[in-house]
């Protein structure tokens, strides 16, 4: 493994993910605020240092490459990483058209190399037994799926924002945020559990707090990014949605709820971390009509783990596990960069819908393979 990217999130979710399994040894870290760099190779015990992120794509004996940097930065060093036959995990989100991440998915298709996104939520137990639920059957036909992804991580305007790529960028124009970044894992959740495209949505995005202290420049500035969003979709299926997203709502990490309704069943799975617990299952049938627990099973969670560990590091030892099967057995993929494409579509059609104030239907353009 070769890490690009040194801060939070690489440290305490993904170094600390790889480390977990046996099957990867992280070789390389880059980032160019070199202490960052220098401090992950320290806790993890890292080899090599750099700020040049070439200096590992160079390197012979790296197979795969994660990139965990600022998201304006994933396109390029994705599209790089895959130009020197490396397999790649990157954050989400590959890039912000749609069509942009369609080609590395392709690209990399076409190379014979294995593509990973860090839809990390996909990788909880409590949501991988929902997903097992509803294949055998729980929920029978899915009727409507209600999707939450929201906390209050950026209520207070003097915390400062890092979810926007261009703090001087065009302000009379809003710019997606709480949609794209908060968006994405509810809406690739959604297309798992209802297992269907989308065939049009509608949606609206609100800008409640217009200045804010920004990460980038450390001074409070009037920032017209979306920080709450509602849409709502129909499935070629027939099943409903709606999602909902914001990082301006009141509520602890990582606040995703996800809900399914069908002919036999409903299943509500919640991350959130409450009371000591990140992860919660209810259930409940046409003749018992309250919700109950469900108990998740052991298997699914990785080596020592359990729903009392912090979601960060739980989701995440589960998520590079599942990468490691994907490369080096015939496990197929999910969660890649197809799967990534579809939902950047989806993004970008409620985008669409917002400024055009209509419907708008899918497929927007080239079809994901």
């Amino acid at each position: 493994m070769g890490v690009l990217g040194a801060g939070a999130w690489a440290k305490g979710a993904h170094i600390s993910g790889y480390k977990r399994d046996p099957r990867f040894e992280v070789v390389a870290v880059c980032d160019p605020q070199l202490d960052l760099a220098e401090d992950a190779a320290k806790v993890f015990d890292i080899p090599f240092v750099t700020g040049d992120y070439l200096e590992v794509l160079e390197r012979k004996d790296i197979d795969i490459i994660d990139v965990c940097t600022p998201s304006h930065t994933h396109f390029k060093l994705t599209m790089d990483a895959l130009n020197a036959g490396k397999h790649v995990l990157c954050e989400k989100p590959v890039a912000f058209d749609f069509h942009d991440t369609l080609r590395a998915h392709q690209f990399a298709k076409s190379r014979g190399l294995k593509t990973k996104v860090g839809f990390t939520f996909r990788h909880s137990p409590a949501m991988r037994y929902m997903k097992e639920l509803i294949n055998n059957g729980y929920v029978g036909t899915p009727y409507v799926f209600n999707g939450y992804e929201q906390n209050s991580q950026w209520i207070n305007p003097q915390t400062p924002l890092r979810q926007i790529a261009d703090p001087y960028g065009d302000q009379s124009k809003i710019q997606t945020s709480s949609l794209e970044g908060y968006g994405a894992p509810i809406i690739d959740l959604g297309h798992w559990f209802v297992g269907s495209d989308l065939t049009r949505v509608v949606g609206t995005m609100r800008n409640f707090v217009p200045e804010r202290v920004v990460r980038q420049t450390g001074k409070m500035m009037r920032i017209n990014i979306d920080d709450g969003d509602i849409f709502i979709g129909e499935f070629a299926n027939g099943a409903l949605c709606s999602i909902q997203t914001s990082f301006v709502t009141v509520g602890n990490y990582p606040g995703l709820e996800a809900r399914v309704y069908g002919s036999e069943g409903a299943l509500i799975c919640r991350l959130v971390e409450e009371s000591g617990i990140c992860e919660t299952l209810k259930g409940a049938k046409p003749d018992s009509v309250e919700f109950k627990d469900i108990e998740i099973p052991q298997r699914l969670y990785p080596k020592g783990g359990s729903a009392q560990e912090s979601w960060r590091t739980l989701f995440y030892a589960n998520l590079v596990s599942s990468f490691a099967d994907e490369i080096l057995g015939d496990k197929e993929p999910e969660g890649d960069f197809s799967d990534s494409a579809w939902v950047s579509e989806v993004i970008n059609a409620v985008e669409q819908s917002f400024w055009e104030k209509r419907w708008v239907s899918l497929p927007l353009g080239n079809t994901v393979s």
